[in-house]
């Protein structure tokens, strides 16, 4: 397999880009996916085999059982985030190893489940909430220790629509190479 090969497995949809100036109709868009995205990921996962769920989506990478999980405990991380921007001044957040989440023992072998219907919920608690954030609400922002640079909650909107189509591919396409459909 090329590196060209394994780069568009690991980013089906190429890596979030955020425009200059995040308008209402990028943030309401956005918004949308993230309102629409746990209906959209349990039809495409619902019915698989635990053969399939344990299959990884390409060579050194997640099973579609670990994406799910991963998800789910990403998106939870997210919406923590934002209540933290709204509640304190710029707060240094707490960043995680995903790669170890991922390789617990919930993650690599917990029903879907329970992680499907924790992205339904925390999806919904999202999506009120940031319908209800002023343009004020929207500038503020958290410090990332990894990158040690601030996040706008507005950007940070877009990276987690992004990252929720970026997942949805993975397993998208890993269905339609093994013909899943």
């Amino acid at each position: 397999m090329t590196n060209q090969e394994l780069e568009k497995l690991k980013y089906p949809i190429g890596q979030f880009e955020c425009p200059n100036n995040i308008s209402k109709e990028n943030i309401e868009a956005w918004i949308s996916i993230l309102e629409h995205f746990p209906d959209r990921l349990e039809k495409l996962v619902k019915g698989l085999s635990n053969e399939q769920l344990d299959t990884v989506y390409r060579p050194d990478g997640w099973t579609v059982r670990q994406v799910v999980h991963h998800i789910s405990d990403s998106h939870h991380h997210s919406y923590t985030r934002f209540k933290w921007s709204l509640t304190e001044e710029k707060p240094l957040i707490k960043a995680y190893f995903e790669d170890r989440w991922a390789e617990l023992a919930d993650s690599k072998t917990a029903p879907i489940q329970m992680s499907l219907d924790h992205i339904r919920v925390i999806h919904h608690k999202l999506v009120y909430f940031l319908k209800t954030l002023s343009e004020e609400d929207l500038n503020k922002s958290f410090v990332h220790p990894e990158i040690n640079s601030e996040v706008r909650l507005n950007f940070n909107i877009g990276n987690y629509a992004w990252h929720s189509n970026h997942h949805y591919a993975h397993i998208e396409n890993l269905m339609k190479r093994k013909g899943w459909f």
